[in-house]
């Protein structure tokens, strides 16, 4: 739907035109998954899919939304009853965001908001982070709130950490408000420092596809929430603030270390090697080498497989397919049990290896998977 859509239908909804319409991307993660709660290092870039939000303010305390996509009535919230707990619907998402720039001493005093998304949901895009930040920006700068784009990304974690009570990391809420078009974003999650990492695949006359698997995952789900705590022991047992400060270099004394703690090694090395993944896409891109990354990406699947154990069958058939079909390098994205995978390949092969997917898929009685090219597009935005 785009912004002028969005536009008319606030303006049937609530009686006058919106003050403003804003979008925010989903994201795909390049490489570096599960390493953003570990203050590690993460490389998203922005999809074209995205949500759009008209938005006007109110002065009387009520927030009032509606979402073109879910359908129904206007929900309507009282902003002195916003409290984390007491919301399980779509709504905690946005209602959260404003209860976080509340709690953080912001003076907003009330919106109505009518949303419509691209992104699809459960799919490992982050449809629930350019959810949370297309309201942050459009009430920033409707209340002139004048915050930078890293501090909207820290409250929309909060809310849905807090408020949504979903325990994810800050990368998809930065990816969706600060990515480039043209770019993947190398962040550092520790001090959030940031690079704009160019990737320009048409250039090169590569493709990198999503294949959504169409299994739909949630992050408020126990499992998630298991590998943070098994992350967590694992820095306890090491005598360091995260995994991010165990060195490539010391892991097998960090394996050694840790004993008979067998599900924990898994997860520590997991997440020390798929640092050290991050870096040298980084060093390849950076040097123009765009296709090497490719047996990375291959490993990193691997990794997410067998130790950090995350994959499902559906992921594990669409990466071992592309492979088979020619694709350079494929992994599953996002945070696992379902979602998507990515496939990079030569644009000459993107026809045989979506076929060959669909086949595979239907062969084992899957469900069909939606396959798309993923092309690195601009971050949150006014529309007008």
């Amino acid at each position: 739907m785009g912004a002028q859509q969005v536009r008319e239908r606030f303006t049937e909804l609530y009686g006058a035109a919106p003050e403003g319409v804003w979008a925010a991307p989903g994201r795909v993660n390049l490489i570096g998954e599960h390493t953003d709660y570990n203050d590690g290092f993460v490389m998203p870039f922005a999809l074209p899919h995205q949500v759009t939000a008209a938005v006007s303010r109110r002065t009387d305390g009520l927030l009032r939304l509606h979402s073109a996509d879910i359908g129904g009535e206007v929900v309507e919230l009282a902003l002195d009853g916003l409290a984390p707990g007491t919301d399980d619907d779509w709504t905690a998402y946005p209602a959260g965001v404003v209860w976080a720039l509340r709690e953080a001493g912001h003076p907003v005093t009330g919106a109505d908001v009518h949303l419509a998304s691209t992104v699809p949901t459960g799919a490992g895009l982050s449809s629930s982070a350019a959810l949370e930040v297309v309201v942050a920006l459009a009430l920033d700068d409707l209340f002139g709130l004048e915050l930078p784009r890293w501090k909207l990304a820290r409250l929309c974690q909060r809310a849905e950490n807090v408020y949504v009570g979903a325990p994810t990391g800050i990368m998809d809420q930065t990816a969706s408000a600060c990515c480039e078009e043209g770019h993947a974003l190398f962040l550092d999650t520790r001090d959030l420092s940031q690079r704009q990492i160019p990737f320009d695949l048409a250039a090169e006359d590569l493709r990198l596809l999503v294949i959504d698997t169409q299994v739909k995952h949630a992050h408020s789900g126990g499992e998630y929430g298991k590998r943070r705590a098994g992350c967590e022991k694992g820095a306890a047992l090491l005598g360091v603030d995260a995994l991010r400060d165990v060195a490539y270099d010391g892991l097998e004394a960090a394996l050694e270390q840790l004993g008979d703690e067998s599900e924990v090694r898994r997860l520590v090395r997991h997440i020390v090697t798929e640092n050290r993944r991050v870096e040298r896409v980084v060093e390849l891109l950076t040097s123009g080498d765009v296709r090497a990354i490719g047996p990375v990406l291959t490993e990193g699947h691997a990794s997410l497989r067998d130790d950090f154990r995350i994959s499902c069958p559906e992921l594990d058939l669409a990466v071992d397919t592309a492979l088979a079909s020619g694709a350079l390098g494929a992994r599953m994205t996002g945070g696992g049990f379902g979602g998507s995978a990515i496939a990079l390949a030569e644009a000459s092969a993107v026809d045989t290896l979506t076929k060959a997917v669909e086949e595979a898929f239907a062969a084992a009685g899957y469900t069909a998977p939606r396959v798309f090219e993923a092309v690195p597009s601009p971050g949150a935005r006014r529309l007008g």
